[in-house]
């Protein structure tokens, strides 16, 4: 089969980029033939593996004069906000990914078009490509877009309903699709995650087995307040004795003000909080090994892969409790032991309101104190939910529809 991914950002950050990536790799090893067309900057060089042509389409140059577009507000490399799109930049859009895409489609010939989000971009390889197969998962940041931002949303939600195929990460998600786009809801697939087994397994020694008292905790992810951040360093602040826990945060930066505030709350919480900013793969993995629980105190998210990378290392896991995941954990990894935090109430998507957040925090802490003497996860509930596996799904599910 020959396969052609899509994507608006770079394919080698943020959890969607990884998705990409990792599932192309996923393709390759079942011997298919691919290419990508991804949004880089003007300098980047697309990471994908050896023989996968990559259409790049350059931000930052003439033909795109501004940063790669974000599907987050705040990503983890310079990138320009959807809702600050003006017409003249969205006919730039339009025009630069609109030849890429004809000139992919003209060269590659796909069976298959494979976008990532249920945004912009697929809305326009829909319009281009009207003879050609398009499916497209959502990663749940592209649905917070379309609720908060009224940018191209009635082109959005016109072509994407004409799309051969979604993907949904969860059930929770599927619904969320199907209500949105006034899609039936038994032509949207369920498909998932993976994580790569390869370098996240467990091969540290944790505080079971070290002489000291400490329990480190960690977080991964963008180091912002919608992530939770700041709630998460509120809630360490509340453990004690503070000389019997640790505090590390790995992720990279998003707003320079913001993460000004992060740093000076962290100096004032008694376990002095260690920033490691962005890690490789290989890296968190080792840090993961380090650790003894990880914190997942997000707002939103779709599928976090964090999670599952996590448990494979065999941590014990907090994460609030947001639509689907736990329902899908149930469901892939029963036993998994996640200790799941009920979220404040929210307003406007994402963001917390103030007076909910003290309650929360409390209940974060509270979680994090009762699932240190929990059972560590088994590599073997996780290890079957790998990228060949997800791979397979998606490929039958093509197979079967031609």
């Amino acid at each position: 089969m020959r396969i052609l991914s899509i994507t608006a950002q770079r394919p080698d950050s943020t959890g969607s980029g990884v998705y990409l990536t990792e599932l192309v790799r996923a393709f390759a090893r079942n011997g298919h033939q691919q290419a990508a067309i991804a949004g880089v900057g003007s300098e980047d060089v697309p990471i994908l593996p050896e023989g996968v042509p990559c259409y790049a389409v350059r931000y930052g140059t003439q033909a795109l004069p501004y940063p790669i577009l974000g599907m987050s507000d705040q990503m983890p490399y310079p990138s320009t906000r959807y809702r600050d799109m003006t017409p003249e930049m969205t006919a730039q859009f339009r025009k630069a990914f609109g030849d890429q895409i004809r000139q992919a489609v003209e060269d590659f010939r796909p069976d298959v078009i494979f976008c990532h989000h249920l945004y912009y971009l697929t809305a326009l390889v829909r319009e281009l490509c009207p003879r050609n197969r398009v499916y497209a998962v959502s990663h749940g940041t592209d649905l917070r877009q379309l609720h908060k931002n009224p940018w191209q949303r009635a082109y959005i939600l016109e072509q994407i309903p004409k799309l051969d195929g979604v993907f949904a990460l969860h059930e929770a998600q599927k619904q969320e699709i199907a209500q949105l786009f006034s899609i039936p809801p038994e032509q949207i697939r369920v498909i998932g995650t993976g994580y790569n087994r390869s370098v996240f397994y467990p091969f540290g020694e944790r505080q079971d087995n070290r002489k000291d008292p400490c329990i480190r905790l960690l977080y991964a992810g963008k180091i912002c307040e919608k992530k939770g951040v700041l709630s998460l360093l509120r809630a360490a602040g509340k453990l004690e004795p503070p000389e019997h826990w640790q505090l590390a945060l790995a992720g990279s930066v998003g707003d320079p003000e913001e993460y000004a505030r992060i740093r000076k709350t962290a100096e004032t919480v008694p376990c002095a909080p260690v920033f490691l900013g962005m890690l490789s793969q290989q890296e968190l993995a080792e840090t993961m090994n380090q650790s003894d629980i990880f914190v997942l105190p997000s707002f939103f998210e779709g599928l976090p892969l964090v999670l599952v990378e996590a448990m494979a290392c065999g941590m014990r896991v907090v994460c609030t409790d947001l639509p689907g995941i736990r329902e899908w954990l149930d469901q892939e990894i029963p036993g998994h032991g996640v200790a799941f935090v009920t979220p404040p109430v929210m307003q406007n998507q994402d963001e917390p309101a103030p007076e909910s957040l003290p309650a929360f925090e409390a209940a974060l802490a509270e979680a994090i104190r009762r699932v240190r003497f929990a059972e560590r996860p088994s590599h073997s509930l996780v290890e079957r939910i790998s990228w060949d596996g997800l791979a397979e799904r998606i490929l039958a599910i093509w197979q079967n529809s031609i």
